[in-house]
């Protein structure tokens, strides 16, 4: 048995031509979960080998657009695939409170196509079975595969402003893996990240945005997003074997700019395993197992 990780997407909201919105793809045998759905992450799952009807669930960290842009296309084809694969509706795990709504929106949004198409294919209209939970202050499990072989737990991380946004712990056979979404440091993700294998964590280089966002609005984004070097004091506090960098900003383009993220880290005191992350990146559980970073 092995689990693997894939980071489906490590941009941010601007375009990038090699980095997919954000999303994270945790895959234990037939369980395979989706945490946001950034911009191209059905592209990217079906570079992976994966397909809408073979998602166990959808897990969404808060609504963020960067986040969510690519709900509507999953679950969208998914419906317009299920005629071929029965699989019915699309789980969606979320923090109750604006998530049922913006899935429903999302579901009206393609009225006229679900209208046309029933006459033809389709049984009924496209649905989702929401698993919506109590927006948790310490780790709590608020998805189980019907298997019983891979949980997860969700706690309240710090975006604020944004209302709602969680970071969730997954264990499966082979290992625990966290994913933060966005954040910053706090003490929440620290305790979810406690005695995980892989923490697969948003990073922002405020040293060197600082210049450029001085006196701009942009300045506010370091209040609530992951500094790096704090996120280096974090892992080495909790004793974070993998340290996994996503959601990436500023995104790095060349050697030097990766390894600026890497050193930043270990200025924070960091001696465990760093990757920098990119779309694709591939990790697998146990870790004796694992040979690389994979393509």
């Amino acid at each position: 048995m092995t689990t693997t990780v894939t980071l489906t997407g490590t941009g941010v909201p601007f375009p990038s031509a090699d980095r997919a919105g954000p999303g994270v793809l945790v895959s234990h045998e037939d369980v395979h979960l989706q945490i946001d759905a950034g911009r191209s992450t059905l592209m990217r799952l079906a570079q992976t080998g994966i397909n809408p009807h073979q998602l166990s669930a959808l897990l969404l960290t808060h609504l963020h657009s960067d986040h969510v842009s690519d709900v509507a296309d999953l679950a969208h084809t998914r419906w317009v695939q299920d005629h071929l694969h029965g699989t019915g509706p699309l789980p969606v795990v979320a923090a109750d409170g604006h998530a049922p709504a913006f899935v429903q929106r999302v579901l009206a949004a393609n009225a006229y196509d679900v209208e046309v198409r029933m006459r033809h294919v389709q049984d009924g209209p496209p649905q989702v079975t929401g698993h919506w939970f109590q927006l948790p202050d310490v780790p709590a499990e608020v998805w189980r595969s019907p298997c019983g072989r891979v949980a997860v737990e969700a706690v309240r991380v710090r975006h604020e402003p944004v209302e709602q946004a969680v970071g969730y712990r997954i264990t499966t056979p082979d290992g625990v893996i966290v994913v933060s979404g966005d954040t910053r440091v706090c003490d929440e993700i620290a305790a979810l990240s406690a005695g995980a294998d892989i923490v697969v964590h948003e990073a922002c280089r405020s040293t060197a945005l600082a210049e450029f966002a001085r006196n701009t609005p942009f300045e506010t984004i370091f209040s609530y997003h992951a500094d790096t070097v704090a996120l280096g004091e974090m892992a080495k506090h909790v004793g974070v074997p993998h340290l996994v960098l996503t959601h990436l900003i500023p995104e790095p383009t060349t050697p030097d700019q990766v390894a600026a993220y890497e050193a930043d880290v270990r200025r924070g005191g960091f001696a465990g395993r760093i990757s920098v992350g990119h779309d694709l990146m591939t990790l697998t559980l146990p870790p004796e197992t694992i040979p690389g970073d994979q393509q």
